[in-house]
């Protein structure tokens, strides 16, 4: 865990402005900044960084947040990491908080992993472009196949030399043990010495999401026969193959913004693509897709598009695992590509526009697709053709989502008609298989009927009230003075935010914060108070809980500031927010008892509406009198009129 005091030391050196304009070009509009936003397509800047604040707004998408928060979303990264990233870019030593020998070691042997990697990487890289064996047999090689110097840089591809332990005497010579080494699967240990375990092969490093070097696919040259096409790093504490996509780190940008996700098969499809231009592509290694994979991919967009090879095996292996694509939300589409080529291939004998247009007509859909080479093996055989009908039914019941509603249904009348079969049936059929996947958690979602009548009219009457008090602005604009001013002195004895606490416990306001998330900032305020802080906004845009920051943010961004024009036609002082605090600490207190009286007016009126007795009803006549001279009181200090 990093400690309290370098997460501090990170937010105090933190700069909003030059964080974000290492990815954003910003101009000044006011006492804000403003550009396109990096996180949706857009023509017109509606994305704006306030400087005073240290937050970031797009009134385009309404993504916003802190610095860290721009670095998490941006690049992808957890908390942590994105602490990481901001003490690298500020040079701050990271300070980690006391934790159990067993986690310290799992940290210590990731960070010598990570360590061991770099030094690899280079090595190989170095092999293949410097020394006579790399460049004869490596890289002329992959000149051949048409890959140029600036994607061999982009990628660190490399080579390892044919000698048995070149790269491990180079290893232990710069102090790597051989615990360390066979653990990263760089070398292996044979007749009981240490050798290169990816010898005479070209490297292609794999990097995680924030561009560490994780693992290592090694490829032999042209179509040799000794041992496997490729060799891959074993899993270890950083290799885990179940959530990698080769290509990831260079992807998920051009993924972000063309809102589609490219899947090829090998690394040098990836390289391949990105050569020509089209970067929004990633791999899998040839391996059936992982549900950790697809939520990987999902990160950045919904739409997957698979492009693998025509062959009866490409087939195969785009139809692995697509079941789960669909139940992780994905739009799924296959395109084969033709004339026993693979992307590899095609796109350097086609070029990326014509690699795109085929694409993009050849584009199919993944359970049409599925059903077609289905049908092609069932021939006439009508037990197969009965397996067929069950396989698809399975599949189409995988879009449970009720936004999936209309995609199912249009699925389940162009499946029936391609299996010549009563669309009634097949959705029978359907939704048997989704009621199978739901079960107990069905039930457990299903009230009991006992006294349905009862809870339906109650929640009938709590409806009612919450449909007239669910705007959230007078408790916002409460929290918003409390965050901003809190510190500030409302008189000689006490601080605004003292005042606020005071008028929300007399009154038993707090009951009336429906968003659990507001209700949770304020104890943390009220919390920090106790233990003898004071609070100002810093603490909350940088709270360690995203709920609370995010709320923070929401609370803090202005969409609408004064133009410095005013000054050439408005003469005097122009008064602002920090100079009328405690009118507007005064106006959203009032609004938010305004709300309480409005909800105990209508609980009154509701048990006048049950028959009291004469008694009952003299006590509710004059509570409503009393709540409508309370209301009335309220709106004059805030000067509207109510009528009668």
């Amino acid at each position: 865990m990093i400690s309290q005091q370098t997460i501090q030391e990170i937010q105090g050196r933190i700069d909003i402005l030059d964080v974000v304009g290492n990815f954003v070009k910003l101009k000044r509009r006011g006492t804000n900044y403003l550009g396109l936003c990096p996180f949706h397509n857009e023509k017109t800047p509606s994305f704006t960084v306030s400087s005073a604040k240290e937050i970031y707004k797009c009134f385009g998408c309404g993504k916003s947040g802190n610095a860290i928060g721009f670095v998490m979303e941006h690049e992808k990264l957890t908390y942590p990491e994105a602490l990481k990233w901001l003490a690298n870019r500020y040079n701050i030593e990271i300070e980690e908080t006391e934790t159990s020998p067993e986690y310290k070691e799992q940290q210590q042997l990731a960070d010598s992993l990570h360590i061991l990697n770099q030094f690899a990487a280079k090595y190989f890289n170095t092999q293949l472009k410097n020394s006579e064996e790399g460049q004869l047999n490596a890289l002329e090689y992959l000149k051949e196949r048409g890959f140029n110097d600036a994607t061999i840089e982009k990628f660190q591809i490399g080579y390892c030399p044919e000698k048995g332990d070149a790269f491990t005497a180079e290893a232990l010579k710069s102090q790597f043990s051989e615990d360390i080494l066979k653990k990263s699967g760089l070398s292996t240990e044979r007749n009981g010495q240490l050798v290169d375990n990816y010898r005479g092969r070209i490297i292609f490093p794999i990097h995680n999401q924030s561009g560490k070097i994780i693992g290592f696919g090694a490829r032999v040259i042209g179509n040799s026969d000794r041992g496997p096409k490729y060799i891959n790093t074993p899993e270890n504490e950083l290799y885990i193959k179940s959530k990698i996509l080769y290509g990831s780190y260079f992807a998920r940008h051009p993924i972000d913004k063309l809102d589609e996700c490219f899947l090829v098969e090998g690394y040098t499809d990836v390289t391949a693509m990105h050569q020509a231009g089209i970067e929004n592509v990633v791999a899998s290694g040839g391996t059936s897709l992982t549900p950790d994979q697809l939520r990987l991919i999902r990160k950045y967009t919904n739409n997957l598009t698979i492009i693998y090879d025509g062959d009866s095996a490409g087939v195969k292996a785009a139809l692995r695992g697509l079941d789960l694509a669909i139940e992780e939300g994905l739009n799924v589409q296959l395109v084969l590509i033709p004339d026993k080529e693979d992307p590899d291939s095609y796109v350097k004998k086609v070029g990326a526009d014509a690699f795109r247009e085929f694409v993009k007509e050849h584009k199919r859909d993944f359970i049409l697709f599925q059903l077609d080479i289905a049908l092609k093996d069932a021939g006439n055989d009508s037990t197969q053709k009965a397996a067929v009908v069950n396989q698809i039914a399975e599949s189409i019941s995988k879009l449970n989502r009720a936004e999936d509603f209309t995609r199912q249904q249009d699925y389940i009348k162009r499946c029936a008609h391609l299996l010549k079969i009563d669309e009634q049936g097949l959705t029978a059929l359907v939704q048997k298989y989704t009621r199978e996947k739901i079960g107990k958690e069905e039930k457990k979602l299903q009230r009991e009927e006992a006294s349905s009548e009862q809870i339906a009219a109650q929640e009938q009457q709590e409806a009612v009230i919450d449909l007239l008090f669910k705007d959230e602005m007078n408790e916002q604009a409460v929290l918003r003075s409390l965050i901003e001013f809190g510190s500030k002195s409302w008189d000689e004895q006490k601080t605004v935010a003292s005042y606020i606490f005071e008028e929300i416990e007399k009154d038993g306001l707090e009951e009336l914060f429906d968003n659990k998330n507001l209700i949770h900032l304020l104890q943390q305020y009220k919390s920090m108070l106790s233990d003898g802080m004071t609070p100002s906004e810093k603490n909350f845009l940088y709270h360690t809980d995203p709920s609370i920051n995010q709320m923070a943010v929401s609370l803090l961004t202005e969409k609408h500031s004064i133009s410095p024009n005013w000054e050439k036609y408005y003469k005097g002082e122009i008064l602002g927010r920090e100079d009328m605090y405690r009118e507007e600490v005064v106006s959203s207190m009032t609004y938010l008892k305004l709300k309480k009286i409005k909800r105990l007016i209508l609980e009154n009126q509701r048990d006048l509406e049950n028959n009291p007795s004469e008694d009952d009803m003299m006590i509710l006549l004059q509570t409503h009198r009393h709540l409508k001279e309370l209301e009335m009181d309220l709106m004059k200090n805030i000067g509207t009129v109510i009528f009668k």
